[in-house]
């Protein structure tokens, strides 16, 4: 994977995308965002107050205007005789309303006393305050009809006339000719003849409490868009001067709190790296930021400027580790150098002796290990023969092998029996043996002109025996107890006959646990089966036939235990008389 680098940027990139630039940007957008939010919620506010406000200035003029006709005029008149005019009208009739014939056939109506007393009354209340028109008029349910009796307004284009009507919507009507007298009522609609209008009134009532006529009071809405609309605009201006005078000072505000401190950081880390490449070791960079801007920034500087420290600090100990792994790793390599020296390891291990042909190995798990074989002549005629295996691994176990291996071979180079030999061993650890270590050993003494092997077995592994004519098959021999366990501990001894051609084959527990990646044993049984698989060969290839076994088996896990093994072929001489066999009837 490439190794990624800091890349500077280019005066273009800088103008587009530095975070100066992008904090300017996102201030201008924050600005924008919240001023178009202030716009449509100010517009909503200002739009329902000032239609509010229009609201109840025509339904208290409607309402005055109201009073005073019920103190000053007498409207049931002209109220009931323009009503009854209007339901003495076919429809046919009612539908020339607005026409010159329809106008002419009503035009009394303005003649009359009571009629230029309301309107009087209405043009007063027009004239005093700001609103589009207010008139006398009556709601009929059955045409959904207002029907016009009074208009203050007297322009042209504007001006209805007695009996002129316009059609409402039932809602509209059951609003007016329903309301209980509390709160305001009123109705907004788009009419054919004037737009958007807002309509509000309240109701005349004759003696018997019934509705008689509506002093009504029309608000164009056109007044209300008009305000809008400079509402708008001014808004609209100031958001933008504010916009970006906010956007100017929150950007060199940003710069001085974030954009110059994280700068000052990059550059840090930076240089650093460059020391570093370069091999200067004492610099000081994140320590000499000084960032004030009591923020997560300046505590980035203070963890960078710790890490600095730390990671120094760290690269001495390592260099100080490094070393000392370096003068252990050496150190560990002469003790393997100087383990594999105290094993036999030069073959044929006896080339002038033809009465037996013999081959070991031992492959620790670690740099050394705790399992060790021996073998060596005792006298001319009998060989030494051990394999043992030290509880644990690694150097503590490496000590205790060489220890035990010398301790073994000197007792046995006294000519000890191999039972006094396991005994004597034991005592001389048990002596002093306060990491409580032990060691399990199958010791033998093999006498070359007869094939009599004498053996013991210290909880040991069971040996491998086959005969000249047989198969490989463990020998269940007894076991005493572990060497290094218990002192004044006592070992039985037992003797095989070996005729030329059998076969002797001794390991440690290493083989037979071996463990594949599946958490399963190697086992005795693929042990036997891999000895087997070509059991007439030399012991050299006795031992590659099983480590192959091993290695098929566990297919690359792990090694976990040191895995030693030793092969011996008794050939004897042409000569020397064939003997009993001893306990050979115990093979199983």
């Amino acid at each position: 994977m490439p190794k990624k680098s800091i890349r500077e940027m280019s005066k273009l990139e800088r103008k587009h995308f530095s975070l100066e630039t992008k904090t300017f940007r996102s201030t201008i957008m924050g600005a924008i965002i919240l001023g178009l939010a202030a716009l449509i919620i100010g517009m909503g506010v200002y739009t329902y107050t000032l239609v509010h406000q229009y609201i109840t200035e025509s339904f208290n003029l409607s309402k005055s205007a109201a009073a005073i006709l019920k103190e000053t005029v007498d409207i049931k008149p002209i109220a009931n005789s323009v009503m009854s005019d209007y339901h003495a009208m076919s429809q046919a009739e009612r539908d020339q309303t607005r026409s010159r014939a329809y106008r002419k056939r009503f035009s009394s109506y303005p003649e009359r006393d009571d009629y230029k007393m309301i309107h009087k009354v209405l043009d007063d209340f027009a004239n005093a305050v700001d609103i589009d028109d207010i008139y006398l008029a009556m709601y009929d349910r059955e045409t959904c009809a207002l029907v016009y009796m009074v208009d203050q307004d007297t322009e042209a284009d504007n001006c209805v006339y007695p009996l002129d009507w316009d059609p409402v919507d039932t809602e509209e009507i059951n609003k007016f000719l329903n309301w209980n007298g509390e709160g305001e009522v009123y109705s907004i609609v788009n009419t054919e003849n004037y737009g958007w209008l807002c309509t509000s009134g309240v109701p005349i009532k004759n003696e018997n409490g019934e509705i008689i006529a509506f002093v009504l009071s029309d608000i164009s809405l056109g007044n209300v868009a008009n305000g809008m609309n400079h509402f708008f605009w001014l808004f609209f201006i100031c958001m933008l001067i504010l916009t970006n005078v906010i956007a100017v000072f929150m950007a060199k505000h940003m710069k001085k709190r974030l954009v110059i401190p994280i700068n000052s950081v990059a550059l840090a880390a930076e240089n650093y790296v460059k020391d570093k490449r370069g091999g200067k070791k004492d610099s000081e960079h994140f320590s000499k930021l000084n960032i004030r801007t009591g923020d997560e920034i300046e505590n980035l500087s203070l963890i960078m400027a710790d890490m600095e420290r730390d990671l120094k600090e760290h690269e001495d100990n390592l260099t100080k580790v490094t070393a000392e792994k370096e003068r252990i790793s050496t150190e560990l390599s002469l003790a393997t150098r100087i383990q594999a020296n105290m094993l036999p390891s030069i073959y044929p291990a006896f080339p002038e002796r033809s009465e037996f042909d013999i081959y070991a190995s031992m492959d620790p798990a670690k740099e050394v290990g705790g399992d060790f074989y021996d073998f060596f002549l005792v006298d001319d005629d009998h060989l030494y023969l051990a394999m043992a295996d030290v509880s644990g691994k690694g150097v503590p176990a490496a000590l205790f092998m060489m220890a035990s291996k010398i301790i073994l071979a000197n007792n046995a180079k006294m000519g000890k029996s191999p039972a006094q030999i396991l005994k004597d061993t034991n005592d001389t650890i048990c002596l002093n043996n306060k990491e409580e270590m032990f060691v399990t050993v199958w010791l033998g003494i093999l006498e070359l002109s007869t094939g009599k092997l004498v053996a013991a077995n210290a909880g040991h592994e069971f040996p491998t025996l086959k005969q000249s004519n047989g198969k490989f098959e463990l020998y269940k021999d007894k076991h005493g107890f572990v060497i290094g366990g218990m002192e004044g501990m006592r070992y039985t001894e037992y003797e095989i006959q070996l005729q030329p051609g059998t076969k002797l084959f001794l390991y440690t527990d290493g083989v037979p646990e071996a463990t594949n990646a599946d958490e399963k044993l190697f086992g005795t049984e693929r042990m036997l089966d891999a000895l087997n698989s070509d059991p007439t060969v030399n012991p050299e290839q006795i031992l590659a036939n099983v480590r192959g076994a091993v290695d098929g088996f566990v297919e690359g896990a792990e090694q976990f235990d040191d895995l030693t093994m030793l092969c011996l072929e008794y050939i004897g001489k042409p000569d020397a008389d064939s003997g009993s066999t001893g306990d050979e009837n115990n093979v199983k």
